[in-house]
């Protein structure tokens, strides 16, 4: 799994397309926490949750919250727009 896919499925209402891989994770190391920011990218990674778990140093009611956390903010109007590719000009 790719992050544009991981946040593709996982934002409601995309305008426009996302900018690429290496932005978007620019982008999250900024905006997210450093956990959030992990689960997210060990999901892209596909790693096993119990891994993700240990790793983090997380019990699974922790890390659902982390992770539900962080797809609320990628959903935020502000992150989204940043998130988002600015080749369609709007005039």
């Amino acid at each position: 799994m790719t992050l544009t896919t991981l946040l593709q499925t996982n934002i409601k209402k995309l305008t426009s397309p996302l900018k690429n891989e290496d932005e978007l994770i620019e982008i999250l190391k900024r905006r997210l926490t450093k956990k959030e920011f992990k689960i997210l990218m060990m999901s892209v990674e596909n790693r096993p949750k119990e891994e993700q778990l240990k790793k983090l140093s997380l019990d699974e009611k922790r890390y659902d919250e982390v992770k539900t956390k962080a797809l609320k903010k990628v959903n935020f109007n502000e992150l989204k727009e940043e998130l988002m590719s600015s080749n369609n000009p709007t005039a």
